[in-house]
């Protein structure tokens, strides 16, 4: 549908045209990548108000030039006041739409942090673009336009939210201008505050950063939520601060796979590459029923795995040597047949006890969630983040334009859950940014939105490129199939056993094969968001140039020089 983008200086892919845009002006203005991704994320949450919030979450991936690989973990936890049986003792095991569900706001933290330490410019300089887009407002794209219809009786449950997205209630339309004036006046208080400061670069940012965390503005955050019934604190905002340490990496051929950890489920990307190489790749065709099989049940394994296992990793640990394995590949693919589907969610190898979660009637439907973008400068720094949290499930604050992160959607209300609500623990997150880096010096940056739809797109995108030989728009733009075989990871956790949805552009054969073999199939519309929407960048030293992809499932583009 659109052209690989080549460059020889910097590249930029973003969710939104826009947020490319601010990002390439960085890069242009002498940014380096830390910068211009910081512009495009920040941006990306007053261009996808349906999905990212500025008070939500910022999962982060940079390389440094120096060859160093670095995350930082931008997802806060539950409140420390919160009871862990909350749920389960008052709400009957469900958790009600509202400021219940918010967790510490991480991604004003995430994004001042990865400026402070690998960054070039100010607070006020990378959230220029933000603050132009939220005072002066948008073009309603198709997506957009649909989400606002979608959610609107949910907005209409709080004035504070009806009167940002359903003002004079009417939904807003395409096409129409979107302004969220509220919102530019909060961004332009911490760049206030950080002019205010004085002093060093890092003097500024701090300054911007407890403007948010400490000031007037997280007053204002614990009045509404004192006013909604909500247990987030002033301690609990001035407390926080972003994790920074080393990524979970991974070999697959002569690639280092580098996501977060596994409070995400990021380190599920590393464990598919290892388990479909196990069964075999050579010979396969990219849009060859037996291939698309075979990555259909390795999935399947993965994701019991991180049902299973993965939690925040900061308060219990997390096998992932042995789910990383050989041996548990060995295992894997040994229970995995050429013939037969699997019919349920899969017991993971060295484990007695299953889980029996409800199965829900289908077909399933996606979570609305998340953006993503990547860049990469001239310096050889490369950046990788996901920011995200929907704005229909919990109230605006009124005044700010922000809705504090509602990130606790993706616990489980059960805490016995290796996922389950507990004050000071992480949700278990989605969204998760990955970057691999070649023997041959080849850097790649890549993700997606897509709630549990992200690893698997990203998988079938990378494999596309680095196994089937495809450019990076083809690898982008190519069908996918997607697997819903595991409780959904978004309240009320959905699981749909053996279901698979795929986009009718394959060939006849890909879906009579997988029907044949027992997968019950969702035919998706052609270039659906339900099946996530890749951006990636590869930087190829062997060419010298930077090759640049966007997915036209959603309204992203990629810029190049």
């Amino acid at each position: 549908m659109r052209p690989t983008l080549y460059g020889n200086r910097q590249a930029i892919s973003a969710g939104h045209y826009l947020a490319a845009a601010a990002g390439h002006e960085i890069l242009e203005a002498g940014g380096n990548a830390i910068d211009a991704g910081c512009c495009a994320g920040m941006a990306l949450s007053i261009l996808h108000p349906d999905e990212v919030n500025f008070a939500g979450v910022a999962p982060i991936i940079i390389r440094l030039a120096s060859g160093e690989v670095v995350t930082i973990a931008g997802l806060g936890p539950w409140p420390r006041s919160i009871p862990d049986d909350l749920f389960m003792r008052e709400h009957g095991g469900k958790l009600p739409y509202g400021v219940l569900r918010t967790v510490v706001p991480a991604a004003p933290d995430a994004w001042i942090t990865a400026l402070k330490l690998y960054g070039t410019m100010s607070f006020s300089d990378v959230a220029e673009a933000s603050i132009e887009y939220a005072r002066d407002g948008f073009s309603i794209f198709p997506f957009l336009a649909s989400a606002f219809e979608n959610n609107a009786d949910h907005y209409r449950e709080w004035p504070s939210s009806a009167r940002l997205f359903v003002p004079g209630d009417r939904v807003p339309r395409l096409g129409e201008r979107f302004v969220q004036s509220d919102l530019a006046t909060t961004i332009g208080r911490m760049c206030a505050a950080e002019r205010a400061a004085g002093g060093t670069r890092e003097d500024g940012l701090e300054a911007a950063r407890a403007e948010f965390y400490t000031g007037e503005i997280a007053a204002e955050i614990v009045a509404h939520m004192q006013a909604h019934g909500g247990y987030l604190s002033r301690e609990d905002l001035a407390e926080y601060r972003s994790p920074v340490g080393p990524a979970v990496s991974g070999r697959w051929r002569d690639f280092e796979v580098f996501t977060c950890g596994p409070w995400c489920q990021g380190p599920t990307l590393i464990q598919c590459l290892t388990l479909i190489e196990r069964l075999g790749l050579k010979n396969l065709k990219a849009r060859d029923g037996h291939y698309h099989h075979l990555l259909i049940e390795a999935m399947k394994c993965v994701f019991a795995n991180r049902e299973y296992h993965y939690r925040d990793p900061a308060l219990a640990e997390v096998p992932l040597d042995w789910l990383h394995s050989d041996d548990n590949a060995d295992q894997w693919a040994a229970r995995i047949s050429a013939d037969e589907a699997m019919p349920d969610m899969p017991l993971p190898n060295g484990l007695d006890t299953p889980m029996h979660p409800p199965i829900s009637n289908g077909p399933p439907d996606r979570d609305p969630d998340t953006s993503y973008l990547c860049a990469i400068d001239r310096f050889g720094n490369a950046f990788s983040a996901t920011p995200s949290d929907g704005s229909f499930r919990a109230p605006v604050v009124e005044g700010l334009g922000i809705i504090p992160s509602p990130r606790g959607t993706q616990s489980r209300t059960d805490p016995d859950h290796p996922a389950g609500v507990g004050p000071g623990r992480r949700p278990r997150l989605t969204p998760n940014p990955a970057l691999a880096l070649r023997e041959d010096g080849t850097v790649v940056t890549f993700g997606a939105p897509g709630g549990d739809a992200q690893v698997q797109a990203m998988l079938q995108v990378f494999l596309n490129v680095y196994h089937f030989g495809m450019d990076v728009q083809e690898a982008i733009d190519a069908p996918r199939v997607i697997t819903h075989n595991f409780p959904s990871s978004f309240y009320p956790n959905n699981y749909f056993p053996n279901y698979v949805s795929y986009e009718p552009r394959f060939d006849a054969e890909v879906a009579t094969t997988l029907a044949r073999r027992g997968h019950r199939l969702d035919a998706y519309p052609p270039f659906t968001r339900n099946s996530a929407a890749v951006e990636m960048i590869a930087a190829d030293p062997n060419t010298g140039f930077l090759r640049a992809g966007a997915d036209p499932r959603q309204p992203a583009y990629a810029i190049v020089r």
